[in-house]
């Protein structure tokens, strides 16, 4: 399916978003829109798929396996975000959506050619790929020495801040993009202690808990941070 920037939802986000609009349709031309069930894999590691994509709707998950088959969650892509690999001989890791997700997907020499053509474009995928690294490293700072509430309570503002639409303020409301099982799996905790954290935190007047896995910050400041 052809790309469509006009009816994007995150044409004003995106790393694309530096473009003109006659440069952003020359893009689209040599990508193409992909839709993945939760579940279905992006990129495999392995692979010698030179690709790279933007969410446009949707969540995935960037994770490596051990050796003895133990998956592990190393950052999360939200809408807008930018995944691939485009330089090396191989994908170094398994991109798996979270929930139904919709794409731009485009080969990595063409999006190579359309960074040398535009260079804002490259100079828009170094920001964000900065902002990703910091996103990595404040997930690995959770997994060290924080304690569980200060785990749980990093996620959850992390999460937040994804879902929102300025840079400056997190979203007072977001969907949860991950099971208990696997925000507790990131976070080096049990799902029983995932649990009893989110219910101490919308006790204490922090969070509003709704339906499955929606979050309502309601004051963030009463959540505990290392």
């Amino acid at each position: 399916m052809s790309l469509a920037c006009a009816t994007c939802p995150v044409r004003d986000r995106a790393a694309c978003a530096v473009l003109s609009e006659d440069e952003r349709e020359e893009l689209a031309r040599a990508g193409r829109i992909r839709t993945l069930a939760a579940g279905e894999t992006l990129f495999a590691a392995g692979t010698a798929e030179l690709a790279c994509a933007t969410l446009k709707s949707g969540a995935l998950k960037i994770t490596s396996t051990s050796a003895d088959g133990r998956e592990r969650i190393l950052s999360l892509v939200h809408p807008s975000g930018f995944v691939g690999e485009m330089f090396g001989p191989y994908v170094h890791h398994d991109v798996v959506a979270l929930a139904e997700s919709e794409l731009c997907v485009f080969a990595g020499p063409a999006f190579s050619q359309a960074i040398e053509r535009y260079p804002r474009l490259g100079q828009a995928l170094l920001r964000r790929t900065q902002e990703d690294l910091f996103a990595s490293r404040e997930l690995l700072s959770l997994t060290g020495n924080a304690s569980a509430g200060e785990r749980v309570a990093g996620a959850l503002l992390a999460m937040a801040r994804a879902a929102s639409d300025s840079p400056c303020h997190p979203a007072t409301s977001f969907e949860l993009p991950l099971s208990r099982g696997e925000l507790a799996d990131m976070l080096g905790l049990t799902i029983e202690t995932v649990s009893r954290m989110l219910t101490r935190f919308e006790r204490a007047g922090a969070i509003r808990k709704v339906k499955k896995r929606g979050i309502e910050l309601v004051d963030p400041a009463l959540l505990p941070l290392p």
